[in-house]
């Protein structure tokens, strides 16, 4: 049986499709929705000595141990203010659960491949990095992120 990661080598870029949405800072972000286990409100986590900064912490999710992913760290953002909880859009990849800390969680949307377009050459080289593509909204764009890239940090995978 192929790996999550041989999948998304093999298949070509997602074009169209139903996305799990959400936002960090002023950015509106889209994954696969057969990606997502579940969205949760801000857990308690146990912090990790010596783990890279992108890294808040680990969860107990109902005994399953996951990585939480600070997005805004990932995406070389400002942190949120101190009364500011992030949401868990926990995400399945090949090595298990990870979590990605996010502002806000958004809904679900059928988008069309016809209005998906390569990322535009202004972005953040830090966001740029981590998408695979834009579909245009109505109002505004939505970034799917890769989610695989998302969770790598340099030296391996969380």
């Amino acid at each position: 049986m192929a790996s999550l990661a041989e999948n998304e080598k093999t298949k070509p870029i997602q074009t169209g499709g139903y996305f799990a949405t959400f936002f960090v800072a002023d950015l509106f972000f889209g994954v696969d929705v057969l990606r997502v286990q579940e969205v949760l409100r801000f857990q308690q986590m146990t912090r990790v000595p010596l783990a890279p900064e992108v890294i808040e912490g680990l969860i107990n999710l109902r005994g399953q141990i996951v990585t939480a992913i600070d997005m805004r760290r990932r995406l070389h953002m400002p942190p949120r203010s101190g009364d500011e909880a992030p949401m868990n859009m926990v995400i399945r990849t090949e090595d298990g659960a990870v979590s990605l800390l996010v502002d806000e969680i958004g809904e679900v949307l059928e988008v069309d491949a016809t209005v998906h377009e390569q990322p535009p050459e202004n972005l953040d080289s830090a966001t740029r990095e981590l998408i695979r593509g834009v579909y245009k909204m109505k109002d505004r764009l939505l970034l799917e992120l890769d989610i695989d890239r998302a969770v790598e940090l340099g030296t391996g995978r969380v």
